[in-house]
């Protein structure tokens, strides 16, 4: 587990009293401080979700890996890149709090920290105050990662977008061509003509609406939801209508976001390497 869960709270880096290259290194701690003051909205301190999870956040960083799940591959891959502070999208240890109490004796848990503490690593976690941000990088990335044009600039729920007339069928062979993704999951007719698309990451895959063809996202539960987008569809489709939904999985739907995020961590972080170590697709 984290040494510290929080971050403090003065967000002032103090490299008074060291020498000159001590003071040209940075903490995790100041890392994030540096992260909380550029990133352009107000912090919430409540949030169990955006907090270090595991390794001492006063490490001193030698490299940042960004990435969307710090999974045990990802972490060994980061570590022989010598990228000790692991920047992540989702959780570590399974679950949306990185709740571990019940973990102490399992395995796999003691395994994976111990990873992490033997080599000096530090995990910190940026999801609530990313998805807050404008862009909202998940969404840039996500748009960008599927081959649709003019995202650079996307929030959370960028709106109906337009693109030339296709079929189901080509649009999710792009997606697929242009995402890498192994395993798409598709719901509509392959030859259906579609043009409006509604696109969102992870579970915020957006609601099918009269007004839209095709609806591209991460995941979701296929009944019993606040409103099933799988049942919709193949009723619309039953009845001659054109609609279609093409799932990415989380991974892949929030992967790119964390190469656009990296990039954007360097217009201010300049003396440390930063590199995107993708977490690899869980499904095949």
């Amino acid at each position: 587990m984290a040494q510290d869960r929080g971050e403090g709270s003065s967000g002032q880096v103090d490299r008074r009293g060291r020498s000159l290259l001590e003071a040209s290194l940075m903490t995790a701690r100041e890392v994030v401080e540096l992260i909380k003051k550029n990133q352009g909205i107000p912090w919430n301190d409540r949030s169990t979700r955006d907090t270090f999870k595991a390794g001492n956040p006063d490490t001193t960083v030698k490299g940042i890996a960004t990435t969307m799940m710090t999974t045990f591959d990802m972490l060994q891959r980061a570590n022989e890149a010598r990228l000790n502070m692991v920047i992540t999208h989702e959780d570590t240890f399974w679950n949306d709090r990185d709740d571990t109490k019940d973990l102490t004796e399992n395995p796999i848990y003691k395994l994976k920290t111990e990873y992490i503490l033997k080599n000096d690593m530090v995990v910190w976690r940026d999801h609530d105050h990313m998805h807050a941000m404008t862009p909202d990088y998940t969404v840039v990335g996500e748009l960008r990662s599927v081959g649709i044009k003019g995202g650079e600039h996307a929030t959370m729920r960028p709106g109906i977008l337009t693109i030339p007339e296709t079929t189901l069928e080509e649009l999710a062979a792009q997606v697929k061509r242009t995402s890498g993704a192994r395993a798409l999951r598709c719901v509509g007719d392959p030859k259906a003509k579609v043009r409006k698309i509604l696109v969102g990451p992870g579970y915020a895959t957006p609601r099918m609406t009269p007004e839209v063809d095709v609806v591209i996202g991460g995941e979701q539960q296929e009944a019993d939801g606040g409103f099933d987008n799988v049942e919709y569809v193949m009723d619309a489709v039953s009845l001659g209508m054109p609609k279609g939904i093409i799932m990415l999985g989380h991974v892949i739907s929030e992967q790119a976001g964390m190469e656009d995020f990296g990039n954007w961590l360097r217009t201010f972080l300049h003396d440390v390497p930063i590199r995107f170590v993708p977490a690899e697709e869980p499904y095949w």
